[in-house]
């Protein structure tokens, strides 16, 4: 299976989406085609065995649309001007056609009882332009639809104007009639001016990506042959030393070799506290360096860097459909072809009861100007896309539509313990020793046999042998025992080093060290227990503190209704001791890592699951849960682990996102509702059904204003969000 993003031109609404979708499932081969109107692009999944490129990109123009291969990132420079060159080429079109409707328009509206001579010639000789050139794009693309057996938004426009103007022109060589040339040149122009005001407002829904954009450095200060030299920072190599002074922006990810100085992370994290850097310690690309002078060691480069791998994720994100657009889309895919029937269906319905041809094609046309899939179809990209945008400003990373959705419905959060409701750097407190075993040959025994381990417990262990300056040994036989501990040999004797269930599992007993256990363990701190092959030799009480916004996340969630849960390896006392800290009511202790996916499936059973972790050895239960939520900065995580990723590291995030989830939402929701309404009620009132009662007729002009507002008011509702408070 080969995934391939593809740029789209031509699109206008919900309905051009449906039929390329449709176009684009047709083919053998083709799994999925996600197309967004709001990013002009199409998602496509297929089986290269069966289908290729560029069968896709046929199957589109056939349609009557452009389609090429996008090139991956975009380029904001180049669709900055791409964006510019095509509103200026709507504005354009705008001007002129304002300015051969307007004295059309008076001419219909002040002189039709007492005409100027040759008016109706005038009129015709300023509608043509508009008629033809003005909307040539909008015939091509009704042409290209009808070829492919379909009909879009603009079919709807060319055959209400069309009818107005062929009708108008038969008027004035044929016929004593009123004429519509005001209608359709009119009605023209109000459409040109709807897309004018769209194209400007979606420009905005990706504000938040284009300052990620700008944020990237264009030099970097490279040393090579021993000298200084500015480069272009595509230009930058893996491994090249690059130097930085205070106030300058870092150019690719690295690692610190030189100097001290605190960085700004707040335009990739979120957090707006400098961060302090030493020898040894990563710096992200984009970053800007505030104090004193350093030097560093390129990681990454290009599009592996943080910055680089934040704007594919959000884009990715922004081009995803939530499930709820099926919706919108399953409508859109029918809408065309229903206002067709209903329109014709008005015209002969006036037309025999008695009423003249005008009255009957005003009705008609006021039908298919005031129908506008266009508002359905932006109801839910353009919030996401601003959704998603506010989240990645604020370091709330959420990737796609789906997670959107999910995330607002949520009734369980389970966290993981260890660096996520604390900081994941735990330290020795105590060595309790026994049977005259001195504390500090428990100390050298531990950290020789933990030297070779990654686990936060060894590193505390090692770290604390460090600071007393003690000398280790080298272990043999190393053996790791996930969710018991560790063996290994020093010189001639083997230890045990680990929970209760190591040393049940080798036979040793604790009955005489238990009650020394369960006190530390109260005290929420986690003992590790060292043994010979024969007896326990001492207790190792490793204690790691809770992040100050533990409990706050923890009671933010309580609060909008979600019960909280804590997950860990930890034995029960010591998970007790400290979710009590964090104001978590409800624990799962002593589980091994790779049955926290099961307690997971557990919960599942009664609503929507999200689990929060550290995006490593939580994976399996991250990928289990509805929503996987990823702690950490690392972008590698970023892309690899979870639905949603806080940058900051923050537990208050978690209640941020699904409040954000809740209010982009609640945005969709608001649009579809609108656009729906719109719709229902306004059809009928355009095939004239109030008329009956009334007397009144609604003026094709005023539709096809209405159509127009529909769209742009469905985009504008969209762009509040981005001021909200989170």
């Amino acid at each position: 299976m080969k995934k391939t993003t593809l740029d789209i031109g031509g699109m206008h609404c919900a309905s051009c989406t449906t039929i390329i979708s449709r176009a684009l499932m047709k083919i053998e081969g083709v799994k999925t085609a996600n197309v967004n109107v709001a990013t002009r692009k199409a998602t496509v999944e297929f089986d290269e065995t069966s289908a290729n490129i560029e069968q896709l990109i046929n199957a589109i123009k056939k349609k009557g649309y452009q389609a090429k291969i996008s090139d991956g990132i975009i380029n904001y420079d180049k669709e900055a001007k791409l964006r510019k060159k095509e509103l200026d080429d709507i504005r354009y079109k705008l001007l002129v056609s304002t300015v051969l409707s307007l004295p059309i328009f008076l001419l219909g509206m002040f002189f039709s009882k007492n005409p100027i001579p040759y008016q109706n010639y005038i009129m015709w000789v300023l509608a043509t332009p508009v008629q033809f050139y003005i909307a040539y794009s909008m015939y091509q693309s009704a042409f290209a639809a009808l070829k492919g057996f379909s009909a879009n938004m603009d079919t709807l426009i060319i055959m209400g104007t069309s009818a107005a103007y062929f009708y108008s022109v038969y008027v004035v060589l044929f016929g004593n009639g009123h004429h519509y040339f005001e209608a359709s040149a009119v009605l023209i122009t109000i459409v040109i001016l709807g897309r004018y005001l769209e194209a400007r407002a979606k420009g905005k829904t990706s504000d938040a990506i284009k300052k990620l954009i700008g944020l990237q450095p264009k030099t970097a200060l490279v040393i090579r042959n021993g000298e200084e030299v500015k480069i272009n920072v595509d230009d930058v190599k893996l491994n090249d030393i690059i130097v930085v002074k205070p106030g300058e922006k870092i150019p690719v990810d690295g690692v610190l070799v030189e100097g001290n100085t605190s960085i700004d992370e707040s335009m990739v994290t979120g957090e707006s506290i400098p961060v302090d850097k030493k020898k040894g310690d990563s710096v992200i690309g984009a970053t800007i360096n505030k104090h004193g002078s350093f030097t560093f060691k390129a990681t990454k480069i290009g599009a592996n860097t943080t910055l680089s791998q934040i704007i594919k994720l959000i884009q990715d994100a922004q081009g995803s459909k939530a499930p709820i657009q099926k919706f919108a889309d399953a409508i859109s895919g029918y809408f065309v072809p229903i206002v067709l029937v209903i329109a014709i269906i008005s015209f002969i319905t006036w037309f025999f009861v008695g009423n003249d041809i005008g009255f009957a094609l005003k009705a008609a046309i006021a039908v298919l100007v005031i129908a506008c899939p266009c508002a359905l179809g932006l109801a839910t990209p353009t919030a996401i896309m601003v959704g998603t945008g506010k989240g990645a400003e604020k370091g709330i990373l959420i990737k796609g539509g789906e997670a959107l959705e999910t995330a607002h419905k949520l009734k369980y959060v389970i966290f993981d313990k260890t660096g996520t409701i604390t900081y994941g750097k735990p330290e020795v407190t105590e060595i309790v020793s026994f049977g005259n075993f001195p504390a500090e040959k428990c100390l050298k025994i531990a950290a020789s046999i933990e030297k070779g381990s990654e686990h936060p417990l060894a590193d505390a262990i090692v770290k604390k042998a460090n600071e007393k300056k003690i000398s280790l040994e080298t272990a043999k036989n190393f053996k790791a025992v996930p969710g018991y501990g560790i063996t290994a040999m020093l010189g001639k004797n083997t230890y045990y080093l680990g929970n209760k269930k190591l040393m049940e599992k080798y036979f040793i007993s604790i009955s005489a060290v238990e009650s020394q256990m369960k006190k530390l363990e109260e005290e929420g701190k986690t003992v590790m227990i060292l043994s010979d092959q024969k007896k326990v030799l001492c207790l190792i009480a490793v204690a790691d503190t809770i992040k100050p916004t533990s409990l706050k996340a923890v009671q933010a969630l309580q609060k909008i209704g979600i019960k909280v849960f804590m997950i860990t390896g930890d034995n029960q006392r010591t998970a007790h001791a400290i979710a009590k800290q964090a104001g978590i009511n409800h624990v799962f202790a002593d589980v091994l890592p790779e049955d926290k996916a099961n307690y997971v499936k557990k919960l599942q059973k009664n609503g929507s699951v999200a689990m929060v972790g550290d995006g490593i050895n939580d994976a399996p239960a991250l990928a289990q849960a509805d929503i996987g939520i990823a702690m950490g900065s690392g972008t590698d995580v970023a892309m690899e682990t979870g639905d949603i990723v806080l940058m900051r590291n923050n537990l208050l995030d978690v209640p941020r996102a699904i409040s954000l989830s809740k209010m982009t939402m609640s945005k969709i929701k608001q649009n579809m509702f609108w656009a729906l309404i719109y719709n229902i009620l306004g059809i009928p009132v355009a095939a004239g059904v109030f008329y009956l009662w009334t007397g009144w007729l609604l003026n094709p002009l005023i539709a096809g204003g209405a159509m127009a507002l529909s769209s742009v008011s469905v985009v504008s509702n969209s762009l509040l969000l981005k001021y909200k408070k989170l």
